[in-house]
């Protein structure tokens, strides 16, 4: 990849003077002119993919889900998909919406002629059924307990058991039909397999059509004679014939009405991708079948990211997608990329539908093999350079701005420090796939975690390179020196000059006006002066495990993460593991300014230790001495006074929605403001701009 260096030297040395006198340059960044013109409260897009998982209602590709599984389809061509954590529903409009909760954790989905939905909980160990109007009812099997030490545990209703149903299709009489699969029991060790298919009567009767209690395997035979190996999918055509996707064993079986099972396709402990006759043919993994008017059997083959056909004479192709090749490309066939595809219908018209699981997405496919995107939008990573919204950014970390309005990016998965300027992202230092410790000028550089970055009075940008345990240095001219600390030298804490000093994990750094650093390491809170010597401010190198307040080292901190500095030389820390944002005065006293040490309450807006955060990343301070921080999918704001309130996004709300607050997000990490009332915003593969209300 081509790197450039800082193209910005003429223009801070004058703008770097404006920088010293801003309120908030240290901890926030400068107040300077926001990159685009101001707009209205709301989030907005700068720079990198906006795709990636989520749990937004909304239509199309601006919808999000975290991880769809299986799949089924009404007569009036809507959608059911189990996404983890909640049943969605898509209109044949392309509309997300949720039902009702049932499912702690959905895996399948039926529905009846109707309209009503059944759902397999995977981990629930029982089917819900959610009826038109949104009532929810437990249909067979008892939440929670599992099948697997019952000596007969067919039944009606509750006195049922199920252990990890995990797949689920629905005959024209109304029957469920439902696989077992595996998973793990509180309490005992490693996973527990059920590896059977059941049947539910309309009535809620339950009996085992195939397979044994906690006998698993790969035999054809009828009944209790048949084994599977975590059976996971299933779809049934009009003779009631049903065909099974068992994962564990890389096959397709039939179960005949009279638990006839037969292995039609692939051989069991012999995974691959081969197309061929059945029993030539290889599949890895496969989760979804689904079954047309005329025979043909589809296959979401999983792990080779292909959609495959079993014609009605045994013999398998691929439909689309190409074995080995992850994606999340639309095209026709082999020029469609997927990404762990998962469950699989057909409508009346030939068309499939797909959940295509990491990639977050579904996807249709048409008779001919043309592969669209109609719901949900992937994570796209990357490293390229260019137009904001073309150039692809591999976990932004931390974001700080300049004077002149030159954005800056510690990108971790690319080992690199990116610039945004005039909507055009460039590479200035490292680079993709070259992780390691290298100093140096532009792409000669390396770095292993660049993590936390501020710029400096005099134009330098200061990074935290956590992996390599030092503070590293990128001159106006673009080239790469270590300021401070010793790499390899092992998880310490040593105070000292530049190259006798050692770090332990430095995540964080801010800078203030007279050059002085103030770094977040390990359980500690360093300060390094301009000559590149390191003292130890706050906290005990020795705890990290306590939150306790008081001066200089006899204060603890538990996990200090972020670190912002306002204009009267205070700085503020936020703590994963305390879960609660510190104040640290210029003597060193170390208070707690909001948040319940080690709370497990969430996300909970309050009044100084009556709040509560889940998960605490970036920091940054306004010119009036607020604090926003951003709080697993939320960003929060923190009064001098300590009221917390939640300025953007919403709890137990997770993907990128963009528009007016409170908006959502995934996972925003760094936060820095570049004017009084717009903060930028590091999220998972973008950078975005939050316009607060005035």
């Amino acid at each position: 990849m081509k790197t450039t260096g800082l193209p910005f030297a003429a223009s801070l040395a004058i703008a770097a003077s404006a920088c010293l006198l801003a309120a908030a340059c240290g901890g926030g960044g400068a107040s300077v002119q926001a990159p685009e013109s101001a707009s209205s409260p709301g989030l907005y897009h700068l720079a990198g993919a906006l795709g990636g998982p989520g749990n937004v209602d909304a239509a199309g590709v601006e919808a999000r889900f975290i991880g769809p599984l299986g799949l089924a389809i009404d007569t009036a061509g809507n959608l059911f998909v189990a996404d983890i954590g909640a049943v969605r529903k898509v209109d044949p409009s392309g509309v997300v919406t949720t039902l009702p909760p049932s499912a702690a954790s959905p895996a399948a989905v039926a529905v009846d002629g109707n309209g009503n939905v059944y759902v397999a909980g995977d981990d629930d160990h029982a089917i819900f059924k959610i009826t038109r109007d949104g009532q929810v009812s437990t249909l067979a099997g008892t939440v929670g307990q599992t099948g697997l030490a019952a000596d007969n545990d067919d039944g009606t209703g509750a006195q049922a058991r199920f252990s990890w149903p995990l797949g689920m299709t629905i005959d024209n009489a109304g029957n469920l039909y439902v696989t077992e699969g595996h998973g793990r029991i509180p309490g005992l060790p490693g996973f527990h397999s059920a590896g059977r298919i059941r049947k539910i009567t309309p009535q809620g009767v339950v009996s085992t059509l195939a397979g044994r209690e906690a006998v698993t395997g790969s035999a054809d035979g009828t009944g209790a004679a048949a084994r599977f190996l975590q059976p996971t999918g299933a779809a049934v055509d009009n003779a009631g014939n049903l065909y099974v996707a068992d994962t564990g064993n890389s096959t397709i079986r039939k179960v005949t009405p009279a638990g006839e099972v037969t292995t039609i396709a692939g051989s069991a402990g012999n995974a691959g991708d081969a197309d061929g006759p059945g029993f030539v043919a290889r599949f890895r993994k496969p989760r979804g079948v689904a079954i047309d008017g005329a025979g043909n059997v589809f296959v979401a083959d999983t792990e080779n990211h292909t959609i495959r056909r079993i014609a009605a004479d045994g013999s398998v192709t691929t439909v689309a997608g190409k074995a080995g090749e992850a994606g999340s490309v639309d095209g026709v066939g082999p020029a469609a990329r997927l990404h762990s595809p998962y469950g699989i219908v057909i409508d009346p018209g030939g068309n499939l539908y797909v959940s295509d699981r990491d990639g977050t997405t579904l996807r249709k496919i048409t008779p001919g093999g043309a592969v669209s995107t109609i719901a949900g939008s992937a994570r796209s990573l990357g490293a390229s350079d260019g137009p904001a919204a073309q150039a692809r950014f591999g976990n932004p970390v931390a974001v700080a701005a300049d004077a002149s309005g030159s954005i800056y990016v510690t990108d971790a998965y690319n080992y690199a420090i990116r610039a945004i300027r005039g909507g055009v992202v460039t590479t200035i230092a490292g680079g993709a796939g070259r992780s390691g410790y290298a100093d140096g000028a532009g792409d000669a550089a390396q770095f292993t975690l660049p993590s936390g970055i501020a710029a400096g009075a005099n134009g330098d940008l200061y990074v935290a390179d956590e992996y390599n345990r030092v503070i590293r240095k990128v001159a106006r001219d673009g080239s790469v020196s270590t300021f401070a600390g010793v790499r390899d030298a092992g998880y310490q804490l040593i105070d000292g000059d530049r190259s006798s000093a050692r770090f332990s994990s430095p995540s964080s750094v801010v800078a203030d006006s007279a050059g002085f650093l103030y770094v977040t390491d390990g359980s500690t809170v360093r300060k390094v002066a301009p000559d590149g010597s390191v003292t130890t401010l706050a906290g005990d190198a020795r705890n990290a495990e306590e939150s306790v307040d008081g001066t200089g080292t006899a204060a603890k901190f538990a996990g200090p993460n972020a670190i912002a500095r306002d204009a009267q030389g205070n700085l503020y820390v936020t703590e994963i593991y305390g879960k609660t944002v510190r104040k640290i005065t210029p003597a060193g006293v170390v208070t707690t300014l909001a948040g319940t040490a080690r709370s497990s309450r969430g996300s909970v807006d309050g009044i100084g230790r009556d709040a509560s955060f889940s998960f605490l990343k970036g920091i940054a301070v306004d010119t009036s001495g607020n604090v926003y921080v951003s709080d697993a999918s939320l960003i929060r704001r923190i009064t001098p006074a300590g009221v917390v309130s939640t300025v953007a996004g919403a709890p137990g709300r997770y993907g990128i929605h963009l528009g007016n607050l409170p908006g959502s997000l995934f996972s925003p990490k760094g936060l820095w403001f570049v004017a009084p009332n717009t903060l930028l915003v590091a999220e998972e593969s973008s950078v975005l701009r939050l316009v607060l209300p005035q």
